[in-house]
């Protein structure tokens, strides 16, 4: 039997803002949590990421949510990335505007300034990051006491980040007669914890596979040396498809992707260090199609429900098997299949060998094949970067010359530099000084310094200035009178 939105006691106005934003029946997740929700009960659920969590949670939510005061928030969305948090709220926004609430995201990596003017005006649902929010807590720009329904969304990856303990700091601050949700991939110990701290006689519901299944994937082990994983990497993504490629550290992320650039493709870069507005544009540069590949750290291995992704390339080994299955996650979502390359060096064996006995896994380490590959789709169509890669100082101007950052006056001689061929700063001053000094009777017959009666003078080394006020600025002989120090006064 077909099942409806209308089914699961939300309001006929819900359904028609659903409709409008294009969702027309319900996921498994959204059947089995919506009615608990509705009837204010505490829900803690399990559920993979991309079944459809954001309005499983936000609807009801969105029902039973009262209107809130300047910086009184009346419902609570805590989120562990900043990614997860504007895709929150970009789902739930649309819908929030057609029913006059008033919705907004916190995060770190933006001006202060902003968020406590929107704070001023009045709140209705906050989608927050755990640290911005207490930061807010603490400067007294927003309060929680009025807090009806709190949603830990990704709760497990929350405190695999450390953020147990500021989870448990902020649901102290709210109501104590709240609603409290609960959404993670797995229910692991520490989830266990708040859920049994926090929660009241909580609906417990699991959906899909208990864990993040890798058996779906393609995988692929290849042995190399380092010097070779640039190119390998670029030429995965271009049998395949569209993809990520994860690295272990920040900077190995910016060199990474200046190397796959250098290499033709066109990549996007994600990790804890950038702004959030470039975070944002490379995850919607991607979802657009203009970029191949997106390379990042773990940041972005969990949370996000990004579609097209047909490849994953672990060019560093991941820390254990639970990073490497959520890494792994990115591709053969919702029943399909991608293609996983995992880049191992000689001295990295050992490694790979815990983490596929880890995940269930027994693959042997090969060389490359990339025949081997199953492509998913046809990336000709997104244009290489121009040329010169993402360094500026690579490029050339409109007339080819080299671009060298904007200092166009680095290759000039050095002033005082006393060669005879050299055009210089200060062997010009020192030539138009004594002319002056000798008088008008010289002028008619040129200057024995130019050459050709034309261009710069050069210094001579001979024909220097006596000593006299203002030497130290090519001034002297008789013309006392213009020196800039006059020491005659003292």
């Amino acid at each position: 039997m077909k099942v409806r939105f209308s089914d699961l006691g939300i309001s006929p106005q819900m359904c028609h803002e659903l409709k409008r934003a294009g969702f027309d029946e319900p996921f498994e997740v959204q059947r089995e949590t919506i009615p608990d929700m509705m009837l204010g009960r505490d829900v803690c659920c399990r559920a993979p990421t991309g079944s459809g969590k954001t309005l499983a949670f936000g609807i009801p939510m969105l029902e039973r949510v009262g209107r809130g005061e300047p910086s009184l928030p009346k419902a609570l969305i805590l989120t562990p990335t900043r990614e997860l948090a504007e895709q929150i709220h970009g789902v739930l926004d649309p819908i929030a505007w057609g029913l006059n609430l008033k919705i907004m995201a916190i995060y770190g990596g933006v001006s202060y300034s902003k968020q406590i003017r929107r704070l001023d005006r009045g709140v209705d649902i906050v989608v927050a990051c755990p640290g911005r929010l207490l930061d807010l807590i603490d400067r007294e720009n927003v309060f929680l006491d009025e807090v009806e329904i709190v949603i830990l969304d990704e709760a497990d990856r929350m405190a695999d980040m450390g953020f147990t303990e500021p989870v448990c700091q902020i649901l102290e601050e709210c109501s104590p007669k709240r609603q409290t949700i609960m959404f993670s991939a797995t229910l692991d110990e520490e989830v266990a914890e708040i859920r049994d701290k926090y929660q009241t006689a909580p609906q417990i519901i699991e959906i899909g596979p208990e864990e993040v299944s890798v058996t779906e994937m393609n995988h692929h082990f290849w042995l190399m040396p380092n010097s070779m994983k640039s190119r390998v990497s670029a030429e995965a993504i271009r049998k395949s498809g569209r993809g990520f490629i994860f690295c272990r550290t920040r900077a190995g992320v910016e060199r990474v992707a200046d190397e796959m650039e250098a290499e033709g493709l066109r990549v996007t870069s994600i990790h804890g260090g950038m702004p959030q507005k470039k975070r944002s544009q490379a995850v919607e540069d991607f979802t657009e199609g203009r970029s191949h590949a997106i390379v990042a750290t773990d940041v972005a291995a969990r949370g996000l429900d990004i579609k097209g992704v047909h490849c994953v390339v672990h060019y560093d080994p991941p820390e254990n098997g639970k990073a490497f299955k959520h890494r792994s996650g990115r591709t053969a979502r919702a029943g399909g299949s991608g293609n996983v390359i995992s880049l191992v060096q000689n001295p990295q064996k050992k490694k790979w060998s815990t983490i596929q006995k880890e995940v269930g896994l027994n693959i042997k380490f090969s060389t490359p094949e990339f025949k081997d590959l199953i492509q998913h789709e046809d990336i000709s169509h997104i244009l290489p970067p121009r040329r010169g890669g993402r360094n500026s100082r690579q490029r050339k101007d409109r007339r080819g010359r080299p671009n060298d950052g904007g200092n166009r006056n680095r290759e000039k001689k050095h002033y005082g530099r006393r060669n005879g061929n050299d055009d210089t700063r200060g062997g010009s001053r020192g030539s138009r000084g004594n002319n002056r000094g000798r008088g008008q009777g010289q002028r008619g017959g040129g200057d024995s310094n130019r050459q050709g009666g034309g261009g710069k003078p050069r210094f001579n080394r001979n024909n220097r200035p006596p000593k006299g006020p203002g030497r130290s600025r090519g001034r002297g002989g008789d013309n006392k009178r213009k020196s800039r120090n006059n020491h005659s006064r003292r």
